[in-house]
């Protein structure tokens, strides 16, 4: 019983588009879960991401994304919210941590005013879904 009290007492939340997994995110949800017990990631809905990126994303669909995430052996949780922002899930999930990645401050973070502590995990350097999508376009023109 005080293992479980002690994982439910220790939730990490990231979220993001996670459009074309790469080895930079997955190395950012390795570190993101070495900061607690249990590692919750919530996804933009396709609908969402299309919203924020535009109408050519998202390249992979939501129950893909949800598929790959989940296949990765530290993340726990994978919740797709329909709104631009994960605010809905953070007020209801209250965790104790939450992550992002390296171009965010902590005050732009949504949500860090709800829980204890926010940390910004640094980008691996070369990695970026952006920068892939460009070289497949580029290689296929």
């Amino acid at each position: 019983m005080e293992d479980i009290e002690k994982r439910i007492n220790s939730i990490v939340f990231t979220n993001g588009c996670f459009d074309v997994l790469h080895r930079g995110h997955v190395e950012y949800l390795q570190k993101s879960k070495a900061l607690g017990k249990l590692l919750v990631v919530g996804i933009n809905s396709d609908e969402s991401v299309k919203r924020l990126k535009g109408p050519s994303r998202p390249i992979n669909n939501e129950r893909d994304r949800e598929f790959m995430l989940k296949s990765l052996a530290c993340v726990d949780e994978v919740l797709v919210f329909k709104e631009d922002t994960p605010r809905a899930i953070i007020e209801a999930l209250r965790p104790n941590i939450i992550t992002k990645g390296g171009d965010y401050n902590v005050e732009d973070v949504v949500g860090h005013d709800i829980v204890p502590q926010t940390y910004i995990i640094p980008f691996t350097y070369g990695y970026s879904t952006t920068n892939i999508i460009e070289r497949i376009r580029d290689d296929s023109a």
